[in-house]
């Protein structure tokens, strides 16, 4: 499965590139998403919780930064885990690369923490010049897939039904 998501943070790529290979800073906005431990400056392990309607699924795992070209300012993520009350598990590659275009519109949680971990720096820098503002992680929220988490069940429920009864896929539109 693909997915794919794009979105414009209104600030110099060069501190968003920084901001963004700071995992503890970038967590939060993965929803669903905990760090739990930091291994090395490459590896960490973690949690997922996502919620497909009534139904949640809890994954633990790891993640190892595969790749990370500076001057492309693209990093690869290689993420894999185990469900935690059952015997799923899930791997993923997660592809990041930053562009500069012009000023942005759309305000989200990575701008808004850059903007916050901006304002906590120069309140501090203020108050105390040898402070260094402290990363406040926000708490876990489940993802929601209820569209995709259906899309799923029904697909295994029809090739069930095909299987047993001996039929054959139809071609897709």
């Amino acid at each position: 499965m693909l997915i794919e998501n794009a979105f414009t943070v209104a600030k110099p790529l060069d501190q968003v590139w920084d901001y963004l290979l700071d995992v503890h800073k970038v967590a939060p906005c993965m929803p669903g998403a905990e760090l739990t431990e930091t291994i090395d400056d490459r590896n960490w392990k973690g949690k997922l919780t996502m919620k497909f309607g009534p139904v949640s699924m809890s994954f633990a795992g790891s993640v190892t930064l595969e790749e990370r070209d500076e001057a492309a300012h693209r990093v690869v993520l290689h993420a894999k885990g185990t469900e935690q009350k059952g015997k799923g598990a899930a791997d993923a590659k997660v592809t990041s690369w930053l562009e500069a275009v012009d000023a942005g519109t759309a305000v989200n949680c990575l701008e808004q923490s850059i903007a916050a971990a901006a304002g906590a720096g120069e309140q501090a820098a203020a108050s105390t010049p040898s402070a260094a503002p402290a990363a406040t992680p926000a708490a876990a929220k489940p993802v929601g897939g209820v569209r995709l988490g259906l899309a799923a069940a029904w697909s295994a429920v029809v090739s069930f039904f095909r299987r047993l009864f001996g039929g054959s896929t139809p071609p897709r539109a």
